[in-house]
């Protein structure tokens, strides 16, 4: 079967790309250059071009062109960002990953209280039939001043209310480094990766390129049996690599599952 003339399109600029003909932040070609160079109509050019685009090579810019992205990853190291040490360190998860990608972290923290939805209820084991209130922290996290995580933790009220949990700033090693002062030790965590389509609002908070889909992570932290907080947490497919490291033999566990 014939490949389509935009597919080939596609494909040899994809390559020159990957080889470094172009370079991150270069212009490419105008339309009119490339319908000249390939002998085809624009659309042929448009279509080549939209593809690039949906695969977060290429962007965009009103009134100039098309420019190849620059894509600087954040490494999310599984291994250590959650540990006791780093806490002790003075440092939360994000600014763990900042610790290790070399970036500047910022983060904007908008508090509340609300009754828990069916879902929150269930991961947080507050029973039903009656309402269940939490305390939100809702985040939007910058690394060298572009957004690239949203994450919306809820805590139960007999574990957060009145205490430096609900404050904006919480003070050297997060939320998680409070809990353990006030007697809510932190043992293990679970954690559930997806993608998702984003919603409206998060695509343009991430300022994500056309087709990109979000990763989307639902952390429950426990202390013990009890789960003390579920954090939805929402990133930028297209600068986020997940590294985990899983040992080949790990030691046998009981009750609730645990990960890192």
């Amino acid at each position: 079967m014939q490949t389509k003339p935009w597919v080939e399109i596609a494909d040899e600029l994809r390559a020159e790309i990957q080889r470094g003909g172009y370079e991150p932040g270069q212009r490419l070609p105008s339309g009119s250059d490339l319908m000249s160079r390939y002998g085809v109509a624009r659309q042929t050019v448009q279509n080549a071009i939209d593809q690039l685009r949906a695969e977060g090579l290429v962007l965009s810019v009103a009134g100039r062109g098309w420019y190849v992205h620059e894509r600087k990853p954040i490494v999310r190291l599984a291994r250590n960002r959650l540990t006791k040490a780093e806490r002790t360190a003075g440092r939360g998860a994000f600014m763990s990953d900042a610790a290790v990608g070399n970036w500047k972290p910022a983060v904007t923290v908008k508090i509340r209280r609300e009754e828990a939805t069916t879902e929150v209820a269930e991961y947080l084991e507050l029973g039903s039939g009656q309402r269940q209130e939490v305390v939100v922290r809702d985040r939007v996290m910058r690394a060298d001043g572009e957004v690239v995580q949203l994450a919306t933790s809820y805590l139960p009220t007999d574990i957060a209310a009145g205490t430096q949990l609900e404050e904006t700033d919480t003070g050297p090693g997060g939320s998680y480094a409070r809990l353990d002062e006030l007697g809510y030790e932190l043992t293990h965590y679970t954690e559930l990766v997806s993608a998702r389509s984003p919603r409206p609002k998060e695509a343009d908070l991430l300022q994500l390129p056309y087709g990109f889909p979000v990763i989307q992570v639902v952390r429950v932290a426990y202390a013990g049996d009890r789960p003390v907080e579920v954090n939805f947490i929402t990133m930028s497919s297209e600068r986020y690599n997940l590294v985990y490291q899983i040992d080949a033999d790990p030691p046998a566990e009981s009750g609730n599952s645990r990960s890192t």
